[in-house]
């Protein structure tokens, strides 16, 4: 059993959390819960927001992996936390049916124990679900995320380091790609040289999941690059890589301006914003094929003076 399955073990049970967790581990997790400290506030403020609304949940990672970096372990992983959905989360209330809620995570461990814990929920597909989300439907396709084409997200077979350095390198090459934007065409970040044709991005509610570069274009980086002008991936962010698997993030991951209208709808607030992005990247032979990608989307419109579960209330629930 991985250390994160008996981190959640433990978590549900109540017994032995500091056997697999740090007494000061610090949980960082996506608006609104934002940031916890110390093992018993991880259990109440985090732990039993997700437990209290479904009371069977079930963690369900279909990707999970790790390796060293600077000097520490690191876990990358996405996938589902399934279970029924009884009662009230964070105002979304409760559609008795099952609930899939999406998960991307980074964790750090010290001496075999979890230490830092970074995890995007995506809380408006929990929405879509509960049929409740105020923002305008996704231009990409809404709905469950798939595994990894080849089924074998699941601590993958490494054939030497220098499998995993190789798509290290290619992920980072393809990074400083999209940094070439000339602000004027789409067609001046050359795609094609790192990713395959048929190139499945998984993005989360509110952006959707995108086929092929031109999909991806059309139903996100389009609208995302032209939206944020002057955007800035930080390079210091955490890499964990192993086999034809790499995963980048940070806390924030990108800084941008919104200075254009049009990404999700929404009219420009002229602030500089951090994005909170987690991605996981699979590559086959020489090109990157699959990206499932994290994005904390309603702290992004909190910096915009949107409050999304605000909205969502004004909007459904309030007569």
């Amino acid at each position: 059993m991985s250390i994160i399955n008996q981190f959640y073990q433990a978590l549900q049970s109540g017994n032995n959390l500091e056997a697999v967790a740090q007494a000061a581990m610090q949980m960082h997790v996506s608006y609104p819960i934002e940031d916890i400290h110390g093992l018993d506030a991880v259990q109440t403020d985090y732990w039993q927001v997700l437990n209290t609304a479904m009371p069977d949940i079930e963690r369900k990672a279909y990707i999970e992996f790790s390796s060293e970096y600077q000097g520490h372990d690191w876990i990358a992983a996405t996938g589902y936390f399934v279970g029924t959905f009884t009662h009230d989360l964070l105002g979304i209330k409760p559609t008795q049916k099952s609930l899939y809620l999406r998960f991307t995570e980074l964790v750090q461990l010290e001496q075999g124990k979890v230490a830092n814990y970074y995890i995007i929920l995506d809380f408006i597909d929990v929405m879509n679900q509960a049929g409740v989300n105020p923002l305008r439907k996704s231009l990409g396709h809404d709905g469950l995320i798939m595994p990894p084409s080849t089924m074998d997200g699941l601590y993958p077979a490494q054939e030497s380091a220098a499998q995993a350095k190789e798509s290290e390198q290619l992920v980072m090459a393809m990074l400083d790609e999209l940094g070439r934007f000339d602000g004027q065409s789409l067609q001046s970040m050359h795609l094609d040289k790192f990713w395959r044709p048929d190139f499945m991005w998984y993005g989360p509610a509110g952006i959707g999941t995108t086929r092929g570069i031109e999909g991806f274009r059309r139903d996100h980086q389009g609208p995302f690059v032209f939206s944020f002008p002057d955007r800035v991936v930080d390079h210091k962010a955490t890499v964990v890589k192993r086999g034809n698997y790499v995963s980048t993030g940070g806390w924030p991951h990108m800084h941008g301006s919104h200075l254009v209208g049009g990404w999700l709808g929404f009219p420009p607030c002229g602030k500089n914003l951090e994005l909170r992005v987690i991605d996981i990247w699979r590559r086959q032979d020489s090109l990157l094929v699959e990206n499932w990608v994290g994005i904390d989307i309603i702290h992004m419109c909190k910096q915009m003076g949107l409050d999304v579960f605000a909205m969502m209330q004004d909007t459904f629930y309030v007569k």
